[in-house]
């Protein structure tokens, strides 16, 4: 046990997972352990990509570390599911853990990186539980948790930037897949499949030239549909391009967070527009994705 700001933290166990220290759990048993200790209703080991799940058993092992009302149990976006990483994270540092945690494999749902975390996670729980009682579903005060292969494959960066983890990230642009004029496109459709043409003849619903306007409406809109979904591509690339620069000038402030010049860039980096409030969550966050390095590098070739 260690005091932090007057308080006395309790420091964990730290384990090592490799094929030669455990005796790796299956499948099916390692979700009958998941199931039954916070009496959930995962069919898949991938569902354990929001992190929920995890979040609640570091609660269980540690409950002043972590506090539930940040977690994001009944959600299939993939930025929130970084915000349960991000929760445990920091709250595993509370307690003396530094473990490289591949976030962003993590949330994309593969089945052999959230299997391998597991089995660490397993062993790291085992080490560290005294077995007192919990109430699971006391502890989530309610929150509905969802389940299934919607869980496991969280929607494209269309939806929601995939690369979101700080209060950065959600206040940049979110580009919306256009619905509205694809259903506007359907609705003449239903009007072209009225006529029946039993003898050659357009039945009287629709004369020819209102099916010609039809067509010619349909044919324009599927244009504008085309335009559209080049322009929210070409949008999503530039967001995530300056993206990454934010995200590498805020994980370089934080390491010199007392200079007050620093104080003040990152004041201004984390200012929040009028009537927008981010989710709660701590200041840290996860080291930055790779595939961002990447594109940083590229782009500095290209000049």
């Amino acid at each position: 046990r260690i005091f932090r700001n007057s308080e006395v933290v309790e420091m964990a166990v730290n384990v090592f997972h490799t094929s030669s220290t455990t005796d790796s759990l299956s499948r099916q048993d390692m979700l009958q352990w998941i199931n039954q200790s916070l009496q959930l209703n995962y069919t898949k080991i991938e569902e354990m990509c929001s992190g929920a799940a995890y979040c609640q058993f570091l609660h269980l092992l540690f409950p002043d570390t972590i506090s539930l009302k940040k977690v994001k149990f009944a959600t299939r976006l993939e930025h929130e599911y970084i915000n349960n990483w991000k929760v445990l994270q920091v709250a595993l540092k509370k307690v003396g853990i530094e473990k490289p945690i591949a976030v962003e494999k993590l949330v994309k749902g593969r089945f052999q990186d959230n299997f391998e975390f597991v089995q660490w996670f397993k062993k790291f729980f085992d080490a560290n539980y005294d077995g007192h009682e919990y109430d699971p579903v006391g502890a989530r005060e309610g929150q509905s948790v969802v389940t299934g292969d919607s869980l496991a494959k969280p929607p494209t960066s269309a939806a929601a930037p995939a690369k979101a983890s700080s209060g950065i990230a959600r206040q940049v642009a979110k580009p919306k897949p256009v619905t509205a004029p694809a259903r506007v496109v359907k609705a003449p459709a239903a009007k072209v499949a009225a006529p029946v043409k039993s003898s050659g003849v357009v039945a009287p619903s629709a004369s020819s030239g209102e099916l010609k306007n039809l067509q010619e409406e349909n044919q324009r809109l599927q244009g504008q549909i085309a335009e559209l979904e080049v322009t929210v591509q070409s949008l999503e690339t530039e967001r995530d391009f300056y993206f990454g620069k934010l995200r590498d000038i805020e994980v370089v402030c934080q390491q010199s967070e007392d200079d007050p010049l620093i104080k003040q860039i990152l004041e201004i980096m984390y200012a929040t527009a009028d009537g927008f409030s981010p989710p709660e969550g701590d200041p840290e966050v996860p080291p930055p994705d790779e595939g961002y390095e990447q594109q940083e590098e590229v782009e500095q070739d290209e000049y």
